[in-house]
């Protein structure tokens, strides 16, 4: 497992309804916004990338996912200069991956 409910857990003070939109927004809009990064990234539209990126990175720290985290964080900044296009293309594969596994554990274990 490689999300952590600590920090919606802290936010929630138990309420069970609040952890659930929580993690159904994060369904919601965490693929899209990653295909979307994607696309930016396969268009060099770098300005998108940063926003994208900038979007995707309290979602995946919400969860707990601190790898995933910098991922964003340093594709979010990479993603100030077109020149870092080719570090930007190794890294999102990660992300990509981490953000899909997430996805697959969380509807398995909440049943969404």
């Amino acid at each position: 497992m490689i999300y952590s409910l600590d920090k919606i857990n802290e936010m929630a003070e138990g309420d069970e309804d609040f952890i659930n939109s929580v993690i159904s927004v994060f369904l919601e809009e965490v693929p899209q916004d990653l295909e979307d990064l994607e696309k930016a990234i396969e268009n060099g539209d770098y300005e998108n990338v940063y926003k994208l990126a900038h979007k995707i990175k309290p979602n995946v720290d919400l969860l707990g996912m601190e790898q995933s985290r910098v991922i964003a964080l340093n594709i979010e900044t990479l993603g100030k200069n077109p020149d870092n296009k080719e570090e930007i293309e190794k890294k999102f594969p990660l992300l990509k991956k981490d953000i899909h596994q997430v996805i697959s554990e969380l509807k398995n274990d909440f049943s969404f």
